[in-house]
């Protein structure tokens, strides 16, 4: 297992920052996903950590050892690339041998390590086959056999399943973090797709402009965000806007938009009363009844649309002209389109943001 730690990380091109002084450290036999929206610099970091990109500034190290300007094929890092760059004219065989062949590893064991590799991403029974003969999802397995099978001590994946439908995405980010875990890697993963992180990490670092935002554990980061953009970027959000009216040390009151409806805050970032207030909420912290239950933050309101998804109902009702999302699990009580309704959101999920 190995340790990876970027201190003050900057990549420019031309005079464009791509990376922004970045730290970031990955713990021995975790996944760190590094996500963000497209052109964040998160790529731009991956690469850079695999010794495609020479920072400007910054160091790179491994285990504390200093591999800033060493050599991609020196630093022992396994490469998986979003279009899986597999060799077209080359055999499932050949594309996962040719690590180990550069490498001089001799004939018999390099035919045993290919095997046992593409044994473990089930695919050892496609040994002849080219790329072209073989499905997304099989190719995608292939190149993770290639970037295992020279033993990394540090894995690479730039959005390896980018390319793959809904479903088998599901399957396969499952299947790479049982692997990962069942040979003790440590393990950087780049993603747009927030479930995907979510799911497959240990460690999440959010990303936006080449800076690092907030990094920590997957649930901290959905239920503890450290401002608007991480909120609104990670999961479903419903977005209000309003302004903070009554400030106190441990919460504070925001009257919606122009409308007469106030939520109380126990979730609050740089309030300031007569200041603006951005609010972000989760569809399924919010409660839906038909009847009052007299109790804080309750709004009446009406239902706009229903859609029913099979272990939720997604509801749309309408909050200060601002239209939001709620996701009914428990769905006993019978709800239809027109039917007034009381909405209640608990403090604690308004969570709300001055900047």
């Amino acid at each position: 297992m190995t340790t990876v730690k970027c201190v003050g990380i900057t990549k420019r091109f031309g005079t464009f920052e791509a990376v922004k002084d970045v730290d970031i450290e990955a713990q021995e036999g975790e996944i760190l996903t590094l996500l963000g929206p497209s052109g964040c610099g998160k790529s731009t970091t991956l690469r850079t950590i695999a010794g495609f990109n020479i920072p400007d500034e910054g160091t790179i190290f491994f285990d504390g050892r200093d591999i800033t300007n060493l050599a991609p094929q020196d630093r022992n890092t396994g490469m998986v690339f979003q279009n899986y760059a597999l060799w077209p004219h080359m055999s499932v065989e050949e594309n996962v041998d040719y690590g180990l062949k550069i490498r001089k590893i001799e004939k018999e064991l390099r035919h045993s390590r290919v095997f046992e590799t593409l044994n473990m991403v089930q695919m050892s029974d496609f040994l002849d086959r080219t790329p072209l003969q073989l499905s997304g999802g099989q190719q995608q397995r292939v190149a993770v056999a290639r970037a295992l099978v020279i033993n990394p001590d540090v894995l690479l994946l730039d959005e390896p399943l980018s390319n793959l439908d809904a479903k088998l995405r599901i399957e396969t980010r499952k299947e790479i973090r049982a692997l990962v875990k069942q040979l003790n890697l440590t393990a950087i993963f780049v993603t747009h797709d927030q479930s995907e992180a979510l799911s497959i990490s240990d460690s999440i670092a959010v990303m936006n402009e080449g800076e690092i935002i907030q990094h920590g554990p997957p649930r901290e980061i959905y239920e503890k965000p450290k401002n608007f953009f991480v909120a609104s970027f990670i999961g479903e959000a419903n977005e209000l806007k309003g302004t903070f009216i009554n400030v106190k040390p441990e919460s504070a009151e925001i009257q919606i938009g122009h409308s007469d409806i106030k939520l109380q805050s126990d979730y609050t970032r740089d309030a300031a009363n007569n200041n603006p207030a951005f609010i972000a909420i989760r569809p399924e912290k919010i409660n839906i009844y038909k009847d009052s239950k007299g109790l804080l933050n309750e709004v009446k309101t009406r239902i706009i649309s229903m859609m029913y998804m099979g272990s939720y109902e997604r509801i749309e009702v309408v909050l200060g002209k601002v239209r939001i999302t709620i996701h009914r699990f428990d769905q006993k009580e019978k709800l239809k389109e027109r039917d007034e309704v009381f909405i209640q959101i608990d403090p604690e999920d308004v969570m709300t943001f001055g900047k």
